[in-house]
């Protein structure tokens, strides 16, 4: 390698330094002594500096070489001296602009030690690291050592140092191992594990200490040799290499750890400190895995087996799962303390088998239907989040969950006695399950869709039963006089009807209740709300499509047209008739086809009530040619003004209510036959109708013997003594309430109905397949069909179709079904 550079003539200045540096180097140090090189950098410095400087004839001094008086010093210096002014007399000769070229070259030979410096050099550092060991001071600086181990690499005696420490190292260790006092078994395991920290933390102190000495080797040496550990490394490798073969104080040691978690576990206080040191050692050693991890996993094994078993017995569900939960968290704490991190898994995974796993069939059972019936939403939080934890937990609890709702819902639906209660029962419940569902099991799908399926299978353990209640329960919360409920409260109600009708296999039950109900409703005015009614028709459609509802939609469309009719009416009254002025007449127009079917009911009228019918009769038919009208008496009302003593009352009754009070115009006394036989009204309904208006709250007229029940023999008088502080008064319309014969009308037109379904099902389907087998026709027909149907029923109908030869038996195949065009 050469550089070249331009150098300005000298001045005379330079030329007194030069002569200063001559008259240096003739001063000779016979008091130096031989000093080691710094490092290798300074060293090949220094003796480039020495070849060119001090040099005879070509040689040169060594490295290391003393330097003492004799003849040779004079003419060397006076040789340097002389070439040093021959160099600047030529450098200041030279011209401008010439360049010099400088030429650096190696060694021409390597520098070497002193004698004997190997051996006094291993002598020190042994020194130190003993005394190191022993906790003694050193006699030597640390830089002075440092240097020394410099000095030992750079002439190739790295491996033989490595190997004297290997060698200081593993006597250490050893001489430490076999002291009596830790593989004695006289100490107690706490003094002994304190120890044995004791000694592993002055360990590695120490090997820090040796390694700041040897760092220079640490890091040419070992770095360029993979195949050989580091310093500390080698340190940790004889430690763990001695302390696995001693397997007296490594079982004491473990034992010791394991004694004192024990402690802790049974709520005493231990050094949480020294246990995270010692478990660190462990970890460092490597050996942490195979020699305590293991024996710690059995212990906790065995401890939570034991325990667990006693405590399922002498706790209840909700204080064991505190329990659980307790020792979970402590584990965790001790993972978080002084455990390894590569422990959490099987430690807490073990926790959890033994704790929960276990007995998880013991926990549901002996502890859910109580947590669920008491609404304890704190528990079943916590026993959710465990139970998430363990492997089936979920199923198993989503299994029981299920379960529970199917008892519980069933116990509501079942008894008849709790027919007056059963829908709002189902609604609180269903609302508590939600409840459960949305916050304690984190609205978790299973469980949504285990509480629906359950609700659907108890809620049609009963056929019927609960469609036509649901519908009732409706037609409560839609009359007028359901106070205390806003519209906001009332959509709500109708929000949660609507999940209890969705349940419901027979719609069509509902939809024939809900009908009549409704028909009274809109006919006597009753109401609550023309907007609710419209709403929960809303979702009736949205449910189950048009078809549902069309009829029912019907039914408002015949109230609207039924006012433009009566306006028209009134119109021409005003006009023409002056006899009917003074009647108040309301006339509801109903397409049969849209409205329940009500028995035609010949009662006797009187004139008064006879000619108006006749004039809206004829009003009527002139308007719409063609149109038959039927008069319903049953469901139709009024309101009488009566005088009593008290003064003017003005009576809101049924029509049926009506007849029999206008007979005390004529005759103040009358018997049960005399009224029967001047009203023609049925018997049954006659005898509620005298007993809304003789034995109720507003009793307008006596009975003749007192008492509840209407005799053949009774006798009744119109009561001029009746009060009251209200001037409108309204009379229990009995008609309007139902009966158990027409409930089982209705029943029996909704089963009505269901056979003609059933009978156009089966006539589509096989005039589209032509040729079908009996058990293709009968899945086919469940697939089709939306309420809930038995195979013996569907036997039936397809029987009586092949005696109306809408299709025949197939002559070669009896279970073989042809369509008949």
């Amino acid at each position: 390698m050469s550089a070249a550079k331009k150098y300005k003539p000298m001045d005379t200045t330079e030329l007194h330094d030069t002569e200063n540096i001559a008259s240096s180097l003739k001063k000779g140090d016979s008091s130096s002594s031989s000093i080691p090189t710094t490092n290798p950098g300074r060293s090949a410095f220094a003796a480039q500096n020495m070849n060119s400087a001090a040099s005879t004839n070509g040689e040169r001094l060594p490295n290391f070489s003393k330097l003492g008086a004799h003849h040779g010093n004079d003419i060397r210096a006076a040789s340097t001296t002389s070439n040093l002014l021959n160099r600047m007399g030529a450098i200041h000769n030279t011209k401008p602009g010439d360049v010099k070229k400088i030429v650096i070259k190696n060694f021409k030979a390597k520098p070497t030690l002193p004698d004997n410096y190997s051996e006094d050099t291993y002598v020190k550092l042994e020194e130190a690291v003993i005394a190191i060991q022993l906790s003694k001071p050193i006699k030597y600086s640390l830089e002075e050592l440092y240097q020394a181990v410099v000095n030992m690499c750079s002439h190739k005696m790295d491996a033989q140092l490595y190997a004297k420490l290997r060698e200081l190292t593993e006597q250490h260790v050893k001489r430490n191992i076999k002291l009596k006092e830790l593989t004695g078994g006289s100490m107690d395991k706490l003094i002994l594990l304190e120890k044995i920290n004791n000694w592993w933390l002055s360990f590695c102190q120490q090997m820090i200490m040796i390694r700041s000495i040897f760092l220079y080797m640490d890091r040419t040496y070992v770095l360029q040799n993979s195949f050989i550990h580091s310093i500390w490394d080698l340190g940790l490798d004889l430690f763990r290499i001695h302390f696995a073969q001693n397997s007296v104080v490594q079982k004491r040691t473990v034992d010791g750890l394991l004694t004192l978690i024990e402690k802790e576990r049974q709520g005493a206080t231990v050094d949480r400190g020294l246990l995270k040191s010692l478990v660190r050692m462990l970890c460092d050693l490597q050996i942490y895995s195979s020699a305590f991890e293991e024996k710690f996993l059995d212990a906790t094994n065995q401890l939570y087996k034991a325990e667990s078993q006693r405590k399922m017995q002498e706790l209840e569900v909700p204080e064991y799962l505190q329990y659980v939960s307790k020792r979970l968290a402590e584990e965790n704490e001790r993972l978080l303390h002084y455990l390894d991190s590569s422990t959490k898994h099987p430690l807490i995974y073990n926790v959890e088998k033994e704790l929960l796993a276990e007995h998880l069939t013991n926990i549901l059972q002996k502890g859910l239907d109580a947590l669920l019936e008491d609404n304890r939403l704190n528990d079943l939080t916590l026993l959710y989040g465990l139970l998430s934890r363990v492997k089936n937990g979920t199923s198993e609890l989503c299994g029981n969950f299920n379960g529970y709702i199917k008892k519980k819902g069933r116990t509501i639906v079942i008894d008849p006695e709790k027919d007056k209660s059963m829908v709002q029962d189902l609604l609180d419940f269903k609302d508590k399950m939600d409840v459960i569902v949305r916050n304690c099991f984190e609205h978790n799908e299973k469980f949504t869709n285990s509480l629906r399926e359950a609700f659907e299978f108890f809620v049609n353990q009963r056929a019927n039963k609960p469609a036509e209640l649901i519908a009732k329960y409706v037609d409560m919360k839609l009359r007028s006089g359901n106070k205390g409920t806003t519209d906001e409260e009332l959509e709500k109600t109708l929000d949660k009807i609507m999940v209890l009708f969705r349940f419901i296999h027979g719609k069509d039950v509902f939809e024939a209740f809900y009908k009549k109900d409704l028909a009274k409703r809109l006919l006597v005015g009753k109401s609550a709300s023309v907007d609710s009614e419209k709403s929960m028709l809303s979702k009736l459609k949205q449910e189950c499509g048009g078809g549902f509802t069309s009829k029912l939609e019907g039914m408002f469309k015949d109230m609207e047209l039924s006012r433009d009719v009566n306006l028209a009416f009134r119109g021409h009254t005003l006009s023409n008739d002056r006899d009917v002025t003074n009647l108040d007449l309301t006339v509801s127009i109903l397409t049969m086809g849209y409205w329940p079917t009500y028995a035609p009911t010949e009662v006797t009228m009187p004139p008064q009530f006879i000619n108006p019918q006749q004039i809206f009769n004829k009003f009527y038919l002139e308007k719409h040619s063609g149109r038959k009208l039927q008069w319903q008496p049953t469901l139709g009302n009024c309101v009488l003004r009566a005088q009593f003593d008290a003064g003017p009352k003005e009576l809101m009754v049924s029509l049926f209510q009506a007849l029999v009070l206008l007979l005390f115009n004529d005759k103040p006394t009358l018997s049960y036959e005399e009224i029967l036989a001047a009203t023609s009204i049925e018997d049954g309904e006659l005898r509620r109708t005298l007993q809304s208006l003789a034995c109720g709250r507003a009793r307008v007229i006596t009975k003749t013997p007192k008492g509840r029940d209407i005799e053949d023999h009774d006798q009744f008088d119109f009561h001029n003594e009746f009060t009251n502080k209200l001037f409108r008064i309204k009379i229990n319309q009995i008609q309007m309430k139902e009966t158990n014969e027409e409930q089982k009308a209705t029943e029996e037109r909704v089963f009505q109905d269901r056979q003609y379904q059933i009978d156009a099902a089966i006539v589509r389907i096989m005039k589209m397949r032509k040729t079908l087998s009996h058990n293709l026709l009968i899945t086919e027909l469940f697939n089709q069909l939306t309420f809930p149907v038995k195979p013996a029923d569907l036997k039936k109908r397809i029987e009586s179709l092949i005696d109306r030869d809408y299709m025949e038996r197939d002559k070669d195949n009896q279970n073989q079904y042809n369509y008949v065009a």
